[in-house]
């Protein structure tokens, strides 16, 4: 269902099942891949022909070598996700990194640089890829878009940047810039809501109206980065 290409290497296609429901429709992958030689980004992909069951999208984890111990062993990160409407994306590894386009992605792929530490020889990075309501991989986005707006926010601008000065400017947190954006695509994608005809009294929302809520607010963000800042964004 699944490939992964990093810069430099074959197409990885050695793909391993965890999970499969009772109708026998896996849900749950992984791929195994090498931490050398260094690499700073990765594509996933639908293979030709997948199409993902209604409703739902395939959402990507990433495991690195030093990945911190939880619960049920060490973590993976979310990295966002791809589906039937848009059946690759490029991923940047590492963490804390400001937004970029797919366009500066595909450049940046080019030159990977060796500033990131060397791992030992023999670790592995573990991609997980997870099937799971769209629903539940638009919030899993939306924090995510938090996290990087935070980030960016916090970095200090160069003399060169145009920067928008505000009144009495406070701090925004993490959670409140989550619960803002959760706050907008729930806005957006409520008038798409339908009746689900397998489970009476539940909703869902079609994943191309999400799609279309991602456009539109990524259009948003580039034209008023700081709405999410203040109060009155809607």
């Amino acid at each position: 269902m699944f490939s992964v290409v990093i810069p430099g290497r074959p197409c990885l296609t050695d793909i391993a099942v965890l999970d499969a429901q009772p109708n026998g429709q896996a849900t749950k992958f992984t791929f195994t891949i090498p931490a050398q030689p260094a690499f700073n980004h990765l594509v996933v992909f639908l293979l030709p022909g997948t199409v993902l069951p209604p409703d739902t999208a395939a959402a990507i984890y990433l495991q690195s070598p030093n990945a911190k111990p939880g619960p049920n062993g060490p973590e993976f990160k979310f990295l966002g996700a791809i589906g039937n409407e848009k059946p690759s994306a490029i991923f940047k590894v590492g963490s804390g990194q400001p937004r970029r386009t797919e366009a500066q992605e595909e450049d940046e792929m080019l030159d990977e640089d060796t500033t990131r530490p060397l791992e030992a020889p023999n670790s592995q990075y573990v991609l997980g890829i997870s099937i799971e309501p769209a629903q539940n991989v638009a919030q899993q986005m939306a924090a995510l878009e938090a996290s990087r707006a935070q980030t960016q926010s916090a970095q200090p601008s160069s003399s060169t940047d145009l920067v928008r000065m505000t009144p009495q400017a406070k701090q925004i947190t993490t959670k409140t810039l989550a619960q803002r954006i959760i706050g907008n695509a729930f806005n957006f994608l409520a008038s798409f809501a339908e009746s689900n005809p397998n489970k009476q009294g539940e909703e869902v929302v079609p994943l191309k109206s999400f799609r279309d809520w991602w456009t539109k607010f990524e259009r948003r963000i580039e034209m008023d980065p700081s709405f999410l800042e203040r109060d009155e964004q809607v």
